[in-house]
């Protein structure tokens, strides 16, 4: 059922909407239009959302539904059991995606970052009925899950639910071996089930785009002409089955680099397979903490603490020892009523829900006392 979708012919870049650019603290809608217009010129038309990414449906109603035929885009939302606390809120959660996104139907409808809590929801919650049950009045076209869970739990849920069109997975190539997130052996489960799959965090939040890191300078050293961001795509362009591969662009200067990546693909060659290895020692060499600001965390928060901003913090700490640096995001992650890492009460609800499996609690003890907090 789900490898029909590979003969969609929607292209092959997928636009992640969900870190918006902006400008002056507002929404730079100028900068989304020109994105929008450039994707969708290139022959691409997958558009990836979800009910708790902030403002990202609406974004996607005035820059794209509102401008553009519908036949243009495909549009992806996601049900966030995280946010449901019985199983009506389902069907809120639903209704409320279409009134933002402005639309009658999506083209694509996932439960929303599946680990052990949120599966073990979904089955009391009977999600999978529920997914199964909106395709056939026609509300969604194709059903599927994104996932952080384990190899053995996909085997399971995939085992359980033929129904299920395609998993979208994390992968990329400081993944691939990371006993952790285990992104190879994920890939082999949903081959082993004959899934198509769609790839988010390709490069890591932006960890393996950075033209300033060591392994940006080892990249650039090995081939100027390219973007280093283009070395973490190819890695996974090559896949077999990938449906589409997910990118959170920031701005049209991105957007052209990836459609140039994607349109001129070539699979790495040896030598270049060498180099990412180089490049993933030089990454586990560094201190760091590997959050991607997903932010699947800071809902969960009692004391409203912007963690996704604290990890940052604290990476910058770890990379830099910049005291002034630290102090200027120490300042805006605290503004209005958000909490300070010494409130943290350490209850570890944020850590449930962590797609990476980061000991979040331990770095806000660790900023805290990096600060100087009371």
């Amino acid at each position: 059922m789900g490898n029909e979708l590979l003969e969609l012919g929607i292209g092959k870049l997928g636009y992640g909407n969900m870190r918006l650019p902006k400008k002056d603290g507002k929404i730079d809608y100028d900068t989304i239009h020109q994105m929008i217009d450039t994707f969708l010129k290139s022959g691409n038309s997958y558009f990836d959302t979800a009910y708790i990414y902030e403002n990202s449906e609406n974004v996607l109603n005035e820059a794209l539904v509102k401008c553009y035929p519908r036949d243009r885009y495909k549009i992806t939302t996601k049900l966030a059991l995280i946010n449901a606390n019985k199983p009506d809120e389902m069907k809120m959660q639903t209704e409320e995606s279409l009134k933002r996104l402005g639309l009658d139907w999506v083209d694509f409808y996932l439960l929303h970052g599946l680990t052990t809590p949120t599966i073990e929801k979904a089955d009391a919650f009977k999600a999978w009925d529920y997914l199964a049950g909106l395709k056939e009045q026609g509300i969604v076209k194709h059903i599927g899950f994104s996932f952080h869970g384990t190899p053995e739990e996909l085997d399971t849920l995939l085992t359980q639910h033929p129904e299920i069109e395609y998993v979208q997975l994390q992968i990329n190539y400081l993944d691939w071996d990371d006993p952790t997130v285990q992104s190879g052996r994920l890939y082999e489960t949903v081959r082993k089930h004959n899934k198509p799959f769609t790839i988010m965090e390709p490069n890591k939040g932006g960890w393996l785009a950075s033209t300033a890191s060591d392994v940006g300078k080892l990249l650039k050293s090995a081939n100027p002409d390219v973007s280093v961001a283009s070395w973490a795509f190819r890695f996974v362009l090559g896949l077999e089955g990938l449906f589409v591969c997910l990118s959170g662009m920031g701005n049209v200067q991105e957007v052209e680099d990836n459609i140039h990546t994607f349109k001129n693909y070539k699979p790495l060659s040896e030598e270049e397979h060498g180099l990412l290895k180089q490049a993933v020692d030089i990454i586990r060499a560094t201190p760091n903490i590997p959050c991607t600001g997903c932010g699947y965390c800071a809902p969960n928060c009692p004391k409203k603490i912007v963690i996704p901003g604290f990890m940052n913090l604290y990476n910058n700490y770890l990379k830099h020892k910049n005291l002034d640096t630290i102090k200027h995001i120490h300042n805006m992650c605290t503004m209005g009523d958000n909490g300070r890492p010494a409130d943290c009460v350490q209850c570890g609800a944020c850590e449930k829900h962590c797609p990476q499996h980061l000991e979040i609690r331990k770095v806000m003890s660790e900023v805290a006392r990096i600060v100087g907090e009371g």
